[in-house]
């Protein structure tokens, strides 16, 4: 998975709600309209979207924006025990936050991890009508992914020249190395049997120079209603540009 390297403040009251196992997740919600889930990615938390241009001009558009922390990350609760995080626990989240805002019909946007959750939640919740899947290609289809394990392998103390940097970020930031662990190790896993039962529309959508994750033309074409866009941008930029804002509006209206 794709490294994201941005911690902020949310700008947004944010608000809670009890998941299916008593965790507190936390959100924010602005705007009306049309709803749009967006879902952030790895050693960061929902407050990475206030660096895009897509959040801003999704309000400026009338959508309604719903922002969570997937649990482990931001202000939402961070148990430690291996359990509550197994089972797909954060896609659980996501369709018990759907279910608790009594949404009948959305879109959703995923960036790096948010792309890979996001996946799975897709084969289960079909009341997600558009989705995107960004900054994402073919690898994390694969259980045995050779990056997801070094990281995994990074923040219970085995890091490498690759791994290292993402690792002094998190101690600086003051990320939790073991539930990072954790992400990384039960992480979901979306097979390419799985997405062909996508019933969603989806625009898979990468940067030209992102060579994180595998091949985005490969992930596309394992989806059946998907559309491949790139755009100018390595991993860490692409989500925060114009062109990236522009091509999912368009695909969303």
């Amino acid at each position: 998975m794709g490294i994201l390297l941005f911690a902020f403040s949310l700008n947004a009251q944010t608000q809670f709600f009890t998941s299916f196992d008593g965790n507190q997740i936390a959100y924010t919600d602005e705007g009306e309209g049309q709803t749009v889930l967006l879902v952030h990615g790895f050693i960061t938390n929902g407050a990475m979207w206030e660096r895009s241009i897509l959040k801003k001009e999704l309000l400026d558009s009338g959508y309604r924006v719903i922002i969570p922390d997937l649990r482990g990350n931001g202000k939402s609760d961070k148990p430690e025990n291996p359990e509550t995080y197994q089972n797909d626990a954060e896609v659980k989240d996501l369709a018990n936050l759907i279910d608790y805002l009594k949404l009948n019909e959305l879109s959703a946007v995923g960036y790096s991890r948010g792309s890979i959750v996001l996946a799975k939640l897709l084969i289960k919740e079909k009341r997600i009508k558009k989705a995107i899947l960004g900054g994402m290609g073919i690898d994390f289809t694969n259980p045995e992914w050779d990056r997801r394990i070094l990281f995994m392998n990074a923040f219970d103390g085995k890091t490498n020249e690759e791994t290292q940097g993402a690792v002094d970020y998190a101690t600086s930031i003051g990320a939790n190395h073991r539930i990072l662990h954790l992400l990384q190790k039960y992480q979901p896993v979306t097979t390419k049997l799985e997405l062909k039962e996508i019933a969603a529309d989806v625009l898979v959508i990468a940067g030209d120079q992102d060579l994180d994750n595998g091949n985005p033309l490969e992930l596309k074409n394992e989806i059946p209603n998907s559309k491949l866009r790139i755009v100018v941008g390595d991993h860490n930029q692409t989500y925060k540009t114009q062109s990236f804002s522009i091509e999912i509006l368009q695909f969303l209206d």
